[in-house]
């Protein structure tokens, strides 16, 4: 049985000089979490499985991703990191990569150009290649209507999920279920996927996206959006199977430190690593 891995993300922008780590809800409302560094030096000493950086505005802003900022971290945290924001050729795969970071996240870059996934895939490895999914769901009253879409029924009714892109600032109406299996046949190695419905809003994962994209892919889910106590990310383990649960509130604010959640799930019977 795979250990379950635990970790933590600095969503962060560059209104400081050296970085800042901010969090919102549903990608909005946006207010400062701390320092990169010093948060990312914690989460280490706390026993994180990896630390996820993501440069939110590099997309939107057209620049490179924060590498500075990423140096520093990468002195004083030995934890994998994976960083995204602002990937958008294979050379700054290459750059990241020398930067510290173990592996590199894309989204807006990879759906503007789906071949860049097959290219860095062979450059760095797929196991280096993580695809970020920032999905949205969108309802439906007839689902036969919608033939080039997964439909799932949900509590709420029948929708898809629709994928976002610079920051969930724009939706190009690709389906995050064939998105993430046209990523998988490309030679991504990894699936990061965030619910925007659930970002930051604590009310537990969108088992059913997480389930679905978990359920089309070989490749390990991260899963992500919601995460508000440790009981949501026991459910979200066992009524999904996905490898890795991902969250930032509870983390950055101190609402439940990593050493307490990894000890609920230990209780619980989950497959984690403790540090002793």
């Amino acid at each position: 049985m795979l250990t379950k891995r635990i970790i933590p993300c600095l969503d962060c922008d560059l209104k400081v000089p050296n970085g800042r780590v901010v969090k919102g809800v549903e990608f909005k409302q946006i207010k400062y979490a701390g320092e990169p560094t010093e948060l990312a030096k914690k989460y280490y000493e706390d026993g994180a499985d990896e630390i996820i950086f993501l440069d939110i505005t590099a997309s939107q802003q057209q620049r490179e991703t924060m590498g500075d900022v990423l140096k520093k971290v990468t002195e004083e945290v030995f934890t994998p990191i994976c960083v995204g924001g602002g990937i958008r050729k294979v050379e700054d795969y290459i750059n990241m990569l020398k930067a510290g970071a173990d592996k590199c996240s894309t989204n807006t870059a990879a759906i503007h150009n789906p071949d860049l996934i097959n290219e860095a895939s062979k450059v760095v490895g797929s196991q280096a290649c993580v695809i970020g999914i920032d999905a949205k769901r969108r309802y439906i009253k007839n689902p036969k209507k919608n033939n080039d879409k997964n439909i799932i029924e949900t509590e709420e009714g029948y929708c898809w999920f629709d994928c976002s892109i610079y920051g969930g600032r724009e939706f190009r109406g690709i389906d995050a279920i064939n998105w993430a299996m046209d990523c998988q046949k490309r030679g991504a190695g990894e699936i990061l996927l965030t619910s925007m419905d659930r970002d930051g809003t604590k009310n537990g994962y969108d088992i059913e996206l997480t389930k679905a994209i978990n359920s089309a892919v070989d490749i390990p889910v991260i899963a992500s959006g919601g995460g508000g106590n440790p009981q949501d990310i026991y459910d979200v383990f066992k009524k999904t199977d996905v490898n890795a649960a991902l969250a930032a509130s509870i983390f950055h604010f101190n609402e439940y430190p990593i050493p307490i959640v990894k000890d609920y799930l230990n209780k619980k019977g989950v497959n984690i690593r403790i540090n002793h």
